[in-house]
């Protein structure tokens, strides 16, 4: 008897949605027709593969509704904001549809007397995509489309906290004519996953999560020469010039921190602010702050909904605690949050003054509603502050002077440097990070690089 796999709603605590887990057989089957598909597929014409991709990116928005409350029950966004959601998808999945032709065309290393010379994108083959459920169609479809369009074979395992959402992806691709196999998903525990990544016949996998799960995904594919995409953790930090607008800066910086309850890879968790405007940046972003609504998210009174699990809130009460415990100093009062309680995924936003670098809440991944905020004197102590980090997935720099951006941008180590915005993916640039922030890169020309291979011709025309 297949095991069943439940989605327990952060929402109300009972079971959204039930699943069963693939059976050796099924996952065996998926395979066999995802290898099938693609030796067809990926001699289907870039243009002809772009119209099957748009039709289904058509049948998705149409869903968006429906989607966003799903969005809303599983993971616990309010429901305000989970159209964004559908929103997001449907930018990065046309831009990689209106660039693929061109990003998929043969290169050209130029002319050679008596020679014709050309690179090919050849696609890898049977791609496997590991979702998680913090933004669960956002983060998928970063390669889910342009694997296809670069004619691979997609299988999706979906988080068991949004399962929902690979079944959305499977029925828009069947309704754009998709042929069978080229896209396929399946619920799965971590097990049988891990076995899937080492199988002779996955070509590559694609993964977002944690740190510890990509040390897995990367240990079960180290016996094989296949290339794994990592989108791992972020400690994301932001610095706040005296010359910045201020009021832009204190709300957008509100927003990139407690958007989404704060569970973001690419939110903001740490910021430094120049000491000549600090006291007055933590008293204006703590007042925005006590402006949130935390509450049941399908209200659409509510900005701020309930973390994913009573385990995720937990672990941000005690990152919390420990900071108090060595100087540190709240100034979200909890009680104006009645929502907010122990035992429950329910967590008031905090912010944190008094922090420094030995606090576990300034150097580990919070993915909550929390932030420290710190004085810095000068724009190398900044610098040295915010590469003081494990991660480097994004930073964010708030100044009216671009030339100052990019310099203090070539000194930091991460994978984007923002300035006077945070927490976005713009699908024309290259989504990538460093250190325990992963490898690879998704979205932009440079992502259709990773989900293809270079096939070199070499033709002598003249003998």
């Amino acid at each position: 008897m297949a095991q069943i796999q439940k989605t327990v709603s952060p929402v109300d605590g009972r079971v959204y949605v039930e699943r069963p887990l693939a059976q050796p057989g099924e996952i065996a089957h998926a395979i066999a027709a995802a290898r099938a598909a693609q030796a067809h597929w990926k001699h289907v014409a870039v243009r002809d593969r772009v119209q099957i991709v748009t039709t289904a990116i058509d049948a998705f928005v149409a869903n968006r509704d429906r989607i966003a409350e799903e969005i809303t029950w599983m993971m616990g966004r309010p429901i305000g904001q989970s159209p964004g959601e559908v929103r997001g998808f449907e930018e990065r999945a046309r831009y990689m549809a209106s660039i693929a032709e061109e990003a998929l065309a043969p290169l050209d290393p130029g002319g050679k007397s008596g020679f014709n010379r050309f690179i090919r994108r050849e696609p890898l083959g049977v791609v496997f995509t590991i979702a998680p459920w913090n933004y669960p169609y956002l983060t998928a479809v970063n390669s889910v489309i342009p694997a296809i369009l670069a004619g691979n074979a997609v299988i999706l395992k979906h988080s068991a906290q949004t399962p929902l959402c690979a079944e959305r992806f499977d029925q828009a691709f069947k309704a754009a004519g998709l042929p069978e196999g080229v896209f396929q998903h399946l619920h799965m525990d971590h097990e049988s996953t891990l076995k899937l990544i080492q199988s002779p016949k996955i070509d590559f996998v694609c993964f977002t999560g944690s740190v510890e799960g990509g040390h897995a995904v990367q240990q079960a594919a180290s016996q094989r020469f296949i290339g794994t995409g990592l989108e791992l953790g972020g400690k994301d930090p932001a610095y706040v010039r005296a010359d910045a607008n201020f009021d832009h800066a204190v709300e957008n910086l509100v927003d990139g921190a407690f958007f989404n309850s704060g569970q973001s890879c690419c939110g903001i968790e740490r910021i430094y602010v120049d000491a000549a405007i600090h006291d007055r940046f933590v008293e204006a972003y703590a007042d925005l702050t006590r402006k949130y609504v935390l509450g049941n998210p399908t209200d659409k009174a509510t900005n701020l909904g309930p973390m994913v699990r009573i385990s995720a809130a937990d672990a941000v009460r005690k990152q919390i605690a420990e900071a108090k415990s060595k100087g540190a100093r709240g100034l979200i009062e909890e009680a104006k949050f009645p929502a907010s309680k122990p035992g429950t995924p329910y967590l008031a936003p905090e912010v944190l003054i008094g922090v420094d670098h030995s606090m576990s809440v300034m150097t580990e991944e919070s993915f909550g509603p929390v932030v420290g905020i710190m004085k810095v004197a000068s724009e190398g102590e900044a610098i040295r502050l915010m590469n003081d980090s494990q991660y480097g997935l994004t930073a964010a720099i708030w100044t009216s002077d671009e030339a100052a951006a990019i310099r203090i941008g070539d000194r930091l180590e991460t994978g984007t440097v923002f300035m006077n915005r945070c927490d976005y993916l713009d699908p024309a640039l290259a989504w990538t990070g460093v250190k325990d922030s992963g490898r690879g890169c998704t979205l932009s020309r440079v992502g259709f690089e990773h989900l293809t291979r270079p096939k070199s011709f070499h033709l002598r025309t003249t003998i």
